[in-house]
């Protein structure tokens, strides 16, 4: 199993060279766990950049993965991980998503950088 951080996300939407050799994650949907509130940042992001339209094809193609929401027990393990981990609050629940799905974190984002389970790209 596969979550790509949002870091990924927007390259892999963005078309540039350090997204596609992620393409193949995206499109593995068997494989591919998305946490809800990745939805969040990369709408957010393409939306003040590239507008809602652009925004909302980004976002359809992310959601053809398995979706997983913020429930009570993910909450309280992403808060930990936070503490632990001295994590921004996005990023833990990512982290924690991925470790609750027995996943594979893929990021370009250095707050990831030397945890468990997370393959962090240059």
């Amino acid at each position: 199993m596969i979550v790509l951080d949002s870091s990924c996300w927007l390259e892999i939407i963005g078309g540039t060279e350090k997204g596609k050799p992620l393409l193949e994650y995206a499109r593995d949907i068997g494989s591919l766990i998305v946490p809800t509130i990745t939805l969040y940042e990369v709408f957010k992001r393409v939306a003040l950049f590239d507008g809602t339209q652009a925004a909302l094809r980004a976002i359809s193609l992310m959601k053809r993965g398995k979706q997983v929401e913020l429930d009570d027990s993910l909450a309280i393990e992403s808060a930990r991980l936070s503490i632990l981990h001295k994590l921004p609050m996005a990023d833990a629940i990512i982290y924690a998503t991925a470790l609750h799905t027995g996943s594979s974190l893929y990021t370009f984002d250095a707050h990831f950088k030397g945890l468990d389970g997370v393959e962090y790209l240059q």
